[in-house]
């Protein structure tokens, strides 16, 4: 290259550049390569606020790309294709939203680097996670201790008081609601609301810029992974790749349709085919679009350093040809198979907004998936409605029918009670009804079938035989949840007894609808030391974390089953017993010599849905001789030792945990 050439090169010269990596790419020489696959276009150029436009002149197979040289750290930049322009779909830093339905949204050039300090992931064992579902803005927006700059951002997330907070009840994963860059629906906005949830990503590589509290969002956010890694949390996203937020052929024109609609969407009968309910289905088994998202998920792997994702409605992604579900011929396959993505936590979502898109159960080694089978049986156990002990036991052992014959453990069962969509724990026994005015659709919005009970009086109330009915069955659905087999995920804000006033589906909420309350409502305070105390008792106890499914066959030195269901009448349990659909108190007594390194306790777990006390005979040999409460989820205060075939009362709606003492 001559000397005045370098010296235009310099100056923003262009040479061809390389058609991968897709998106803008600093290279080593310190040019920024730029490649868009837009296998229609006629003309593509870069578009360089503050410098001027570029041609994309070379062009291999369907890729345009061109390298600049000479360009600022984080230069904003767009591509415009045949006169549009449109944001960059494999963006790593984007702001902006929509003005309407008209794009605003604008990428930078991100730039190689970050000091990771040695961090190091914690690849916490299945059976040891619990995961804490959380949203970056709503965990600290009203954080009394959070600075108010930080509040509500990836920086307020991890701080101290929030790290304490997290280690102190004792979960080991933070799962992130949607963090991709994402923006309101035209249609939401025209309400006055906005998207607050997220579901409705615009870029799958960029961090979601409100929630930094600076200007570089790729560093603040690679910067709050570091943090929980250093207390041992994991960081697990929730990950929307089942639609974007260009919506139905009326929706707002962002990058995908414009660039190759036919391979990035999914089509059928001349329009979009719509698994997802929100107006697109991603055809992810299309090279394009498949491409995109693993790009996306070993990005956020390799340079963002999370460690897993849950796939919002994933059974949209197990759809190969002609748009059926073939889980073996899908998306699914090849994150599965990715050498990139093994060793980090995978959990389905595991239906969509079909009727054959329910696939519960039917996820390979090593998904795990949203059980929400466990979250039903064990809500309609707490109220009455649950068909007896059966379907509350099957829950508690792991739902071994269902995951079971994939050869999965009962970690495959992430366990919830609540989640983001749906009541929160607290107004799960606050409303029989969902209360969904405030969204603007006539309450038309948000499940019918919440499998949730009043207690007596809609909403909220100063009765107080409805208050302690609903503070005693919160806590005891709290217990199941951290009692039973599988992997437990707590909602963020039910340990502080959080309500959203009976809305169950506050995606458009942005205040304190949906903004934890970090100081607890009177009388709700106990949710927060419940989860505490039980999740220190899973720690510690084997027993109450299995990695295999219960047999109920007598071994280990004893003798005894490795699970024992326990009868208040201290008898063997019936054919009768488990078709009685009235029963209201099951128990179950767990071997700890058959768990983990085989010298743990015992535990008993009694549950009495009643409204009443029930008298219950502890068992006798070859179970232990005595056992200590550990919890009680009526009385907090409990503190007791009791002998083999001592009969002790289980309150009304609770819960009792008793331990193996080492002695009475």
């Amino acid at each position: 290259m001559h000397d005045s050439e370098a010296w235009a090169y310099e100056r923003h010269g262009s040479a061809p550049g390389y058609p991968h990596p897709f998106g803008a790419t600093r290279l080593a020489g310190g040019g920024v390569n730029f490649a868009v696959h837009a296998p229609r276009a006629r003309a593509v150029q870069v578009e360089l606020p503050g410098i001027g436009t570029v041609e994309l002149e070379s062009r291999t197979g369907s890729v345009w790309h061109v390298e600049v040289a000479g360009l600022p750290p984080r230069q904003e930049y767009g591509f415009v294709v045949d006169g549009v322009r449109l944001l960059d779909p494999y963006a790593r830093h984007v702001t902006g939203g929509l003005d309407g339905h008209t794009s605003a949204l604008r990428s930078y050039v991100v730039e190689p680097g970050f000091d990771w300090a040695g961090d190091v992931a914690p690849r916490t064992p299945w059976d040891r996670t619990v995961i804490y579902e959380a949203h970056v803005k709503g965990l600290t927006r009203l954080h009394p201790d959070i600075p108010d700059e930080l509040r509500g951002t990836y920086a307020g997330l991890v701080h101290p008081a929030v790290l304490d907070h997290l280690v102190d009840l004792g979960v080991t994963a933070v799962e992130l609601l949607p963090v991709h860059h994402f923006v309101t629906e035209p249609s939401v906005a025209e309400r006055g609301l906005v998207n607050y949830w997220g579901y409705n990503t615009a870029a799958y590589l960029a961090p979601h810029a409100p929630y930094a509290a600076t200007d570089d969002p790729v560093s603040e956010f690679r910067t709050m992974v570091r943090a929980l890694h250093e207390r041992g949390l994991e960081v697990l996203l929730d990950v929307v790749y089942n639609h974007t937020a260009e919506g139905g052929k009326d929706g707002p024109l962002l990058h995908l349709r414009a660039l190759d609609d036919a391979g990035y969407y999914r089509h059928a009968h001349g329009r979009y085919f719509d698994v997802t309910g929100c107006g697109n289905t991603v055809r992810t088994h299309a090279a394009p679009a498949e491409a995109l998202v693993m790009e996306s998920l070993r990005y956020w792997v390799t340079e963002m350093h999370v460690d897993g994702f849950r796939f919002d409605l994933a059974s949209a992604l197990a759809r190969a040809g002609q748009g059926r579900v073939n889980l073996h011929r899908s998306l699914i396959e090849r994150i599965t198979a990715d050498p990139a993505l093994r060793g980090v936590k995978l959990v389905a979502e595991p239906w969509d907004a079909s009727m054959d898109g329910y696939l519960l159960g039917g996820y390979p080694e090593p998904w795990a998936e949203w059980n929400d089978r466990f979250r039903d049986d064990v809500r309609d156990f707490w109220r009455g409605h649950g068909g007896g002990a059966a379907p509350i036991a099957t829950r508690l052992a792991g739902s071994s029918e269902i995951f079971g014959p994939s050869g999965r453990p009962p970690q495959a069962s992430v366990n919830l009670v609540t989640a983001h969509d749906g009541f929160t724990l607290r107004d799960t026994v606050s409303y029989d009804h969902k209360h969904n005015e405030a969204n603007g659709e006539d309450n038309r919005d948000g499940h019918n079938h919440n499998c949730s009970d009043n207690g007596g009086a809609e909403g909220e109330t100063d009765d107080v035989e409805v208050l302690t009915r609903r503070r005693r069955r919160s806590a005891a659905l709290l217990a199941t949840l951290l009692v039973s087999a599988g992997t437990p995920m707590i909602r963020a804000g039910d340990e502080l007894g959080q309500t959203q006033g009976g809305n169950n589906n506050a995606y458009c909420h942005d205040d304190e609808t949906t903004w934890l309350p970090w100081i607890p409502d009177v009388g709700w305070g106990h949710l927060r030391t419940v989860a505490s105390r039980l999740l220190a008792l899973r720690a510690e106890h084997a027993a109450l974390r299995t990695a295999r499914y219960f047999t109920g066959e007598p071994g280990g030195p004893y003798g005894r089953e490795d699970l024992a269901w326990l009868h208040p009448d201290a008898r063997p349990w019936t054919d009768e017993d488990w078709a009685d659909d009235t029963t209201t108190a099951v128990g179950m007594a767990l071997d700890g010599t058959q768990t983990g390194d085989g010298e743990g306790r015992s535990v008993l777990v009694l549950l009495n849905a009643a409204d009443g006390p029930v008298a219950w005979t502890l068992p006798a040999d070859p179970w232990p001789p005595s056992y200590r409460v550990a919890l009680d989820t009526a009385d907090l205060d409990r503190d007791a030792t009791y002998g083999a075939k001592e009969t002790i009362e289980v309150a009304g709606q609770s819960v009792l945990v008793l331990v193996e003492a080492t002695e009475i």
